[in-house]
């Protein structure tokens, strides 16, 4: 109780909760089955001198503290170990500049990722980063996480929107990286390093963001296929040789559609399909808009699609998207015992790796799901507890099967994770896909930023 009197001295009651009933919120994300602890308390800043005056104090007294953004993080990343702190941002929540000349933004960490595509979209411009989260998720979070999205394979991840960091270090030192400016190679690329760096190496409080021109014209196209290899195929192929770059490709098994459908209430078209493509193009001509898709629409039934949907209007096209962003919504409510996994290969392994997860989950008596970003060949990997399994026997079957799956995303060329992070839930496995050496020297990266581990402690690296 010493420490949170003292926290409270420092920030007001106003600004610190420490009611076990009140703060238990703050014990967990979204992320299904890993457990944290009751923080000692939850602080709330709302400038950055409170932010450096908190990890001052933490450092000097050997406290952890742990960066949360709005809760919706997938790996465990805001999760509070034992005997710690969380610094929720929450409320820092300003737009501090909309510069359209330069077309950048300047945000804190605690303003809604929708919040910042609505405002630039009122001045003609375009916040391209677009993680299916965006309307609940805090753009500090995006940030810590590297955020994909739905529109990486044209616009990249966060990582290619962040310009600029204003960062406390877990000294609590104050520093700045980056700019306004689209090029910079004075030194070394901090902001890259601390974009996607799960919150291990330093609090972000400011963030300058680069918009792009708002595209004038979308279209939407739903494009159902008998067989999942015909689907993923096309796309590398398509990707090479069509001279098309989508804004968007996505990806929906028929159990992930059949989901969807469930939680909305509503039948997707061709709901016997064994999967769904959707692809989402834009122009800023009307015509040309309407020849691509014509011409997209057209090759992709000479690549087996069963049929091909076009919506060009915003209607039509947030219809279609319901169901590709319903899936997660779906899962929680009619099977919130299951594990979601976020790996991802090189675009033309995509076929392999998704029929051998159906192998994986049959072998182990478990169900799965697939969906994601195939695009950029990051698949959102789902199983599923059967109802009449025991908690035992789901525990150990999911644990054979997740190291069959990361086994076969290695052959494949592929990566642990894509856009959600190691965090806690999936630092274990770190070694199957990084080296003793590799994993060492980020160690040693972490213990120059934070020489007394005090922020955010056992995230990434396995114990």
């Amino acid at each position: 109780m010493d420490l949170v009197n003292e926290l409270i001295r420092l920030f007001g009651t106003e600004n610190v909760k420490f009611d076990k009933e009140e703060i238990e919120k703050y014990s967990r994300d979204e992320t299904r089955g890993v457990e944290g602890e009751i923080p000692l308390a939850v602080v709330f800043p709302t400038s950055t001198e409170q932010v450096s005056q908190l990890m001052r104090w933490a450092n000097e007294r050997r406290v952890a503290v742990v960066p949360r953004g709005a809760g919706t993080g997938l790996s465990g990343g805001a999760i509070p170990t034992k005997n710690s702190v969380v610094v929720s941002l929450e409320r820092m929540n300003r737009i501090i500049e909309l510069d359209e000349r330069n077309m950048t933004i300047v945000v804190e960490p605690g303003v809604i990722t929708g919040e910042i595509q609505k405002i630039a979209e009122e001045h003609g411009l375009y916040y391209a980063g677009d993680p299916a989260s965006s309307e609940s998720s805090s753009i500090g979070g995006n940030v810590a996480e590297n955020a994909g999205g739905v529109k990486v394979i044209k616009y990249g991840p966060t990582a290619f929107h962040v310009l600029g960091l204003e960062v406390v270090l877990p000294t609590g030192e104050v520093v700045h990286f980056g700019g306004k400016t689209l090029k910079n190679v004075t030194g070394y690329d901090m902001v890259r390093l601390f974009v996607g760096s799960e919150g291990t190496l330093g609090i972000v409080t400011k963030i300058v963001l680069r918009l792009v021109p708002r595209p004038k014209y979308a279209a939407v196209l739903l494009v159902p296929f008998g067989g999942i290899e015909d689907a993923l195929l096309c796309v590398p192929k398509l990707l090479s040789q069509s001279g098309l770059l989508p804004a968007s490709i996505e990806f929906m098994d028929r159990y992930s559609s059949e989901m969807a459908s469930r939680f909305l209430n509503e039948s997707i078209p061709n709901p016997e399909a064994e999967c769904h493509l959707i692809f989402e193009l834009e122009s800023s001509d009307k015509q040309n808009l309407v020849k691509e898709y014509i011409e997209l629409g057209e090759t992709l039934m000479q690549m087996n699609a069963t049929e091909v949907y076009i919506a060009d209007d915003r209607t039509q096209r947030m219809k279609i998207w319901r169901f590709r962003k319903a899936i997660a919504e779906g899962i929680i409510a009619f099977r919130p015992v299951h594990c979601m996994e976020d790996v991802v290969v090189p675009t033309a392994n995509m076929p392999k790796l998704i029929v051998s997860t159906y192998q994986i989950a049959q072998k182990r008596g478990l169900e799965v799901l697939n969906f994601g970003h195939v695009g950029d060949g990051n698949v959102h990997v789902t199983f599923l507890k059967p109802e009449r399994m025991q908690n035992a026997v789901w525990e150990q079957a999911l644990e054979e099967a997740l190291e069959e799956l990361y086994r076969t995303t290695v052959q494949l060329e592929g990566s642990l994770t894509g856009e959600h992070g190691v965090g806690l839930k999936r630092k274990k496995y770190l070694r199957m896909f990084l080296g003793e050496k590799e994993i060492e020297l980020m160690k040693r990266l972490k213990s120059l930023f934070d020489p007394n581990n005090i922020l955010n402690p056992g995230k990434i690296f396995p114990d």
